[in-house]
């Protein structure tokens, strides 16, 4: 198939699903099919770059078992442990990331659900970043039921995080105490409570490339728009920790394929990025618009500033003015 042709139909509305030929995604021209997916991304998302930060805001001693996490307590790591942290520390973290031109601050927690009081005092928290601070707020605080999403959305949370992690037939491969089912049923809660979704995955755990396909086509029938593509680093103590790591042309197909495949979401580069040159610059030029940064965070392998020069080096505007 032709790329140009394709590109031109997805612009004037065709979108690929499961009942076409989607070959064209794993053989064509790898330089050909990002500059493809580079022209999806300016045409569907303009040249805006979204920046979103987040914070650790409960960590370690999770009772699931994925094969990728640091913080599950079946995995011996050596990650730090504390409970859900002071309001305080997460307003000064959210005011910190935002002064410095972030365009989305997330509160992020290990667990199955957070629940109780720990709960409680995340509405709480929510409530005072709504006063204090102008970013959009995001959460992610796992297999959470209905209500408590209502309740986010009351207390200020436009957008609630839950990553599928790969595809159908691969998840039990990397998850046994939940199950595929549960993740798409969390973010149907999330929608229907009126949450934007964020949901995407992590490439590199041993899936194929149809694993890859059906993740990305999976994530376009939910109706995602908002699509953070992590590129797994193995850690040491996890059942992952031995695992080759993805190579930056993979990454880069990836993305691009993504694009096609769910043209108007924004597509954002997370975890791994430092596996590839200049913390992912040609990502943003092969489909890829928005990112995870902060300058505490490990995974990225790049600070705010540095993201946001790197970005308007290439032609992204970012929005916001960044203080000294």
């Amino acid at each position: 198939m032709k790329l140009n042709p394709i590109t031109e139909q997805i612009i004037a509305g065709k979108r690929l699903g499961r009942e076409d030929d989607l070959s064209f995604l794993l053989q064509a021209d790898l330089g050909e099919l990002t500059a493809c997916a580079d022209r999806l991304r300016r045409h569907f998302s303009g040249d805006h770059a979204n920046l979103c930060s987040i914070i650790n805001g409960r960590s370690g001693r999770c009772p699931e078992n994925c094969k990728f996490c640091a913080q599950s307590a079946h995995h011996c790591t050596g990650i730090e442990e504390y409970p859900f942290l002071d309001p305080q520390k997460i307003a000064e973290e959210c005011s910190y990331n935002e002064g410095r031109g972030v365009h989305r601050f997330a509160i992020v927690t290990a667990g199955r659900r957070l629940s109780g009081e720990e709960f409680q005092k995340a509405l709480e928290t929510y409530r005072r970043l709504s006063r204090e601070c102008h970013v959009d707020l995001c959460a992610s605080f796992g297999l959470l039921e209905a209500e408590q999403f209502v309740q986010l959305r009351e207390a200020g949370v436009t957008r609630y995080h839950a990553n599928i992690e790969t595809s159908r037939r691969n998840f039990p491969n990397i998850c046994t105490t939940h199950t595929f089912e549960d993740k798409l049923e969390c973010i149907r809660r999330a929608k229907a409570a009126g949450l934007e979704v964020c949901s995407g995955g992590i490439i590199g755990m041993g899936e194929n490339w149809d694993d890859r396909l059906d993740m990305a086509l999976t994530l376009s029938e939910l109706g995602v728009r908002s699509v953070p593509v992590n590129a797994l680093i193995p850690i040491a103590g996890t059942p992952l920790e031995d695992i080759e790591r993805i190579t930056e042309p993979d990454i880069l197909r990836t993305v691009a394929m993504f694009r096609f495949l769910i043209p108007e979401a924004d597509i954002r580069l997370a975890a791994g990025r430092n596996l590839m040159q200049n913390c992912g610059e040609r990502a943003f030029l092969s489909g890829a618009n928005s990112a995870i940064t902060g300058d505490m965070l490990t995974t990225s392998g790049n600070r705010i500033r540095e993201d946001i020069a790197m970005l308007e080096h290439i032609g992204y505007s970012v929005g916001r003015e960044v203080h000294a």
